[in-house]
């Protein structure tokens, strides 16, 4: 039997992130208070309260490991809010329980089977908590001595740490040099050094340097001077999913493959073994499993096949949580002649609790623009507000979120840090809604290719 590897601590590296400005970036939670009822305006979502209560229930359920295999559908017209309460979920979630977010379209552009790349997104969606003990060297710094050889120019030095009990000196080597320099360590920090690895992580700031609190600055984290001694074991744990597993040892390369993107298909064998691997972990008390979710945006997009595969994959006994959003009314089952509602089969749609979305106000349209103003840094007048809300009532929330940026361009051109109702009529404009070009396409149909739209008259559905 081929030996499972779980993947080490020490082959990750820390990235950097760069935060852009994106479609639900400003959404940080659901909004709920401790006894999940929804705030009108918290967390970057406003209105949909029924919608948001329902995923708190859902949230909570999650968060104890109470349910798996279960489905959500979230179902309502376009511009209702169903991703950003998804969203929202996976915020509230944190980075603990894996959350996998895919489009129903794009299992038909990977170079794979599409049950193969929904067996691979259910994987992805299903966590294992591993256990490890390791040794730590843990305490305060309290000196850092570093030397440069005036021949060679290798750097050495010597770190000393201290607990409540204990004082050490240890020597440094050139990696241990440049990891300190890295994290710009200081005397006060405290940190923990794994043996194994070598790794440097900083804790915080010791409380016995709390009055330089203002020469650091209000973001710095203050902790108490480690007890016991300085080398220590200590138990730790990481979460990494089955399909990181499945990966690395279906791999020559090993946990590479994991930054190589599409990983093609992995044998059914090598799974098996896996999960049988896991089981004994479990068993052991190494390891256990952390039922995550699965979101599907577009889910009417799938066809039969790949419904009939989430009727079967929900029954598993380590599936995650799935949740479907659809802005379908009675539509075409892709792949049958058949319609049903929001483009599903009835036997997956007995599977699921639907939670219904419905339209914005015009009191929450606004309340959703000043969001997203101030999420894109734009400063705008009050009647500029009032223009836009309109936009967006009379046309859709997206159009008129998306009037924000290019009306705050048009400001800056004129010299102003300021928009005002003349950038937003200005851009109304310059960019047409789906609507008033739908009506420009009627009006001059004649004048482009292929004139379908006179001799087959029919109606068009425009969303």
């Amino acid at each position: 039997m081929t030996t499972v590897n779980a993947p080490k601590i020490s082959e990750y590296k820390e990235a950097t992130r760069i935060e852009r400005v994106g479609a639900q970036s400003h959404i940080r939670g659901l909004g709920l208070d401790g006894d999940l009822e929804p705030r009108n305006i918290s967390q970057g979502m406003v209105g949909q309260k029924k919608a948001r209560k329902a995923a708190g229930i859902i949230l909570n359920t999650i968060r104890a490991g109470k349910i798996a295999g279960r489905s959500i559908l979230i179902a309502g017209q376009p511009g209702t809010g169903k991703t950003a309460i998804a969203m929202g979920v996976a915020k509230a979630l944190g980075n603990d329980i894996p959350f996998t977010a895919m489009a129903g379209s794009e299992i038909f552009s990977l170079q794979m089977s599409k049950t193969e790349s929904l067996t691979q997104a259910f994987r992805r969606s299903i966590g294992v908590r591993i256990k490890e003990e390791t040794e730590i060297v843990e305490g305060e710094v309290v000196e850092i001595e570093i030397d440069k050889s005036a021949t060679s120019g290798a750097k050495t030095g010597k770190i000393t740490l201290k607990t409540t009990e204990m004082e050490t000196i240890y020597d440094l080597g050139a990696k241990m040099i440049e990891s300190i320099t890295k994290e710009k360590i200081s005397s006060g920090d405290v940190i923990t050094i794994d043996k194994v690895s070598g790794r440097i992580s900083k804790l915080g700031r010791s409380f016995s340097k709390a009055s330089e609190f203002d020469a650091l600055g209000p973001q710095t984290r203050h902790v108490q001077c480690p007890e016991g001694e300085i080398e220590k074991r200590k138990e730790v744990v990481h979460t990494v999913t089955l399909h990181e597993i499945d990966v690395i040892n279906s791999r020559q390369k090993g946990f590479l493959d994991l930054f190589s993107g599409d990983t093609g298909e992995i044998d059914s064998e090598i799974r098996d073994q896996i999960d049988s691997k896991v089981a004994e972990w479990k068993e052991e008390g190494k390891a256990d499993i952390v039922p995550g979710v699965l979101f599907i945006d577009e889910v009417h997009m799938l066809d039969i096949e790949c419904f009939s595969f989430l009727n079967r994959a929900l029954e598993s006994d380590k599936a995650p949580i799935v949740i479907l959003a659809t802005n379908r009314g009675i539509t075409n089952i892709r792949g049958t002649t058949y319609k049903g509602p929001h483009g599903l089969p009835i036997d997956l749609l007995d599977r699921c609790l639907i939670i219904q979305t419905e339209p914005y106000n015009e009191a929450e349209i606004r309340s959703i623009l000043e969001i997203r103003c101030e999420e894109e840094d734009v400063e705008m007048t009050e009647e500029a507000k009032e223009v836009l809300t309109k936009i967006g009532v009379d046309t859709t929330l997206r159009y008129a979120i998306q009037l924000i940026t290019t009306a705050n361009l048009v400001a800056q051109k004129r010299k102003s840090n300021e928009v005002d109702v003349e950038d937003v009529r200005r851009v109304y404009s310059m960019f047409i809604d789906h609507v008033r070009s739908t009506q420009y396409l009627r009006d001059h149909q004649a004048e482009y290719m292929f004139d379908e739209y006179q001799k087959q008259p029919q109606k068009m559905q425009v969303e």
